[in-house]
């Protein structure tokens, strides 16, 4: 993967607002695989309770860590957008803990791009959640 093409896909995910202001991080990035990471954050509780993480949250990072796979992947010129996201929540993430995702862009047609996701807490041995998903790949030039 070009030093370019990391470049505008970190780009891409710095312009989303919603990525900012939940302080997602890009933690790696290769060709067709996104690292991503939610610092644990109060406001994101989704039940004060027990202080665990919305799943609206953990939802829009698994996406948005997918599109950047997409992104990054040799076979697509250039954005993305999702088409069909289905998350599988397996349990709640452990309250205090960032939320780390993996997305892989395992396959690319003329105009859809097939990606899978798991999410994990610091607890690293049980999945939070795990996503499939088509996202759109532009024309080629």
């Amino acid at each position: 993967m070009t030093a370019d093409k990391i470049k505008i896909a970190r780009q891409f995910i710095e312009a989303i607002p919603h990525s900012r202001a939940l302080g997602m991080e890009m933690l790696d990035m290769t060709e067709g695989v996104a690292i991503m990471r939610l610092p644990y954050d109060e406001r994101w509780v989704g039940d004060p309770k027990t202080g665990v993480i919305h799943g609206g949250a953990v939802s829009a990072l698994m996406d948005t860590c997918c599109g950047a796979s997409v992104v990054a992947h040799p076979d697509n010129p250039g954005a993305t957008a999702t088409i069909d996201l289905r998350i599988d929540y397996m349990r709640p993430a452990t309250p205090g803990q960032a939320i780390t995702t993996r997305a892989e862009c395992h396959h690319v047609t003329r105009s859809v791009a097939f990606v899978r996701a798991t999410a994990w807490d610091e607890d690293t041995e049980r999945p939070v959640a795990s996503a499939s998903g088509t996202f759109t790949v532009e024309a080629r030039p």
